[in-house]
């Protein structure tokens, strides 16, 4: 593998790790102030970013590298609002795909192609959930500060969850 791809697929795996510890710090934040539904749909999306990490990890150790498990990172664990918690997981998804659109431009340079055609997943997953982040964020604007509104909000992000889960089980 080359050294160059190795490293920069090392720091998409700690990337990927602070994206599963933020969703889980967000998750129990909701949780504590009564969101259950957005918890458990930010709990599910806590799971993912290590899945994705894990993929990462499994690639570069079947190509003949050394994946590099990074320590626990410590994110915030108090937040003002629902419509925050949104925008802050928006723009870290963008630096996310930022790194990601990195990889790629380093693996065309490199013509390392078996791990360009790997992290196309990747890709097409930051543009999904970045849209979603986006849609996200423009109800909770519609919504504002109504109690009802973020009421009937954490209710569908429940509902999310759960038919999230249907279509996992269902594949």
């Amino acid at each position: 593998m080359n050294k160059n791809i190795e490293k920069l697929l090392n720091e998409q795996i700690e990337k990927e790790y602070s994206s599963s510890q933020l969703y889980l710090s967000m998750a129990s934040w909701s949780e504590n102030q009564g969101f259950n539904g957005t918890a458990s749909f930010l709990y599910k999306h806590s799971d993912e970013e290590r899945e994705h990490m894990l993929k990462l990890v499994k690639f570069i150790n079947e190509r003949g590298g050394v994946a590099v498990i990074p320590a626990i990172y410590k994110p915030d664990v108090s937040f003002d609002s629902m419509e925050k918690i949104f925008k802050a997981l928006l723009e870290h998804e963008m630096l996310v795909t930022e790194s990601i659109n990195n990889i790629v431009d380093a693996c065309l340079k490199e013509k390392d192609y078996s791990t360009h055609n790997f992290i196309q997943w990747y890709v097409s997953e930051q543009l999904e959930e970045e849209a979603l982040a986006r849609h996200i964020l423009d109800k909770l604007r519609l919504i504002g500060n109504d109690k009802g509104g973020l009421y009937l909000f954490d209710r569908d992000m429940e509902n999310a969850s759960i038919s999230a889960d249907t279509i996992n089980n269902v594949q």
